[in-house]
C-alpha cells in the first residue's frame, strides 16, 4: 500500500467521477430513510453542480499507487446556494456572514478505513477552510444510516444541528476555530 495526497486541479474534476458514483452507492447502502433518493444523485448531478456554483473549490484525493482510493471535496459558497428546491440546509439569518465553508463529499473505499485516511483528508480540508477568514460557519451533511461518518464529525468538535427531509440528512455545524484538527480518529 503507497498511499499519496493529491491536491486535484478544479480543471480535474472528471478524475472524481468513479470514486463519486461510489460514495452514491454506498451512501444508498446505508440509507434507511427514502434510499431511492440516491438513485439519481452520480457526478453529474451532485459533484458537478455544487463546484460550479461554489465560489471556491478544495477537491484532495487519496492515491493507491494511481487507484483513486477516496477523496474530500470542500468548498466555499454563498448562503444562498443551500436555499434549494430539494431543501433548504439551515436557517440562513444564523450564519454570521455571506459565505459558508462546507465540507460536501467524503469518501473513502472501504478496503482503506481505519487507516487514519480520514482524519488526514478531513484535516487538509479544514486547514483549507481555515484560510479564509471571513467565513465563520461550517456545515456537514450526513445521510442516514452513516452513523461511523456521523460520530467521526461529532469527535472533531461538529455538533449536530438539525435533520432535513424527514431525517434523510443530518446536518452538523462548527464555527471557525472550534473544530479537531489534529486528532487521528480513524474513519
Amino acid at each position: 500500500m503507497n498511499l499519496t495526497y493529491e491536491v486535484i486541479p478544479e480543471e480535474k474534476v472528471e478524475v472524481l467521477r468513479e470514486a463519486c458514483n461510489e460514495l452514491m452507492t454506498f451512501q444508498k447502502s446505508k440509507a434507511f430513510i427514502t434510499p431511492e433518493l440516491f438513485d439519481e444523485m452520480n457526478f453529474e448531478t451532485r459533484l458537478v453542480p455544487s463546484f460550479k456554483k461554489a465560489l471556491n473549490n478544495y477537491l484532495v484525493a487519496v492515491k493507491d499507487g494511481e487507484k483513486i482510493v477516496g477523496y474530500v471535496y470542500t468548498n466555499i459558497s454563498p448562503k444562498e446556494a443551500y436555499d434549494t428546491d430539494f431543501a433548504t440546509f439551515f436557517d440562513l439569518s444564523s450564519v454570521t456572514g455571506e459565505n459558508v465553508g462546507c465540507l460536501s463529499q467524503f469518501y473513502i473505499n472501504e478496503k482503506y478505513r481505519a487507516l487514519g485516511v480520514g482524519s488526514v483528508l478531513f484535516n487538509m480540508s479544514m486547514e483549507w477552510l481555515n484560510q479564509f477568514e471571513d467565513v465563520e460557519d461550517y456545515f456537514i451533511y450526513v445521510s442516514n444510516g452513516n452513523q461511523n461518518a456521523l460520530e467521526f464529525y461529532k469527535r472533531k468538535g461538529f455538533q449536530v444541528s438539525h435533520e432535513i427531509l424527514g431525517g434523510f440528512i443530518t446536518v452538523l455545524r462548527s464555527r471557525r476555530g472550534r473544530v479537531n484538527i489534529k486528532s487521528s480518529d480513524p474513519v
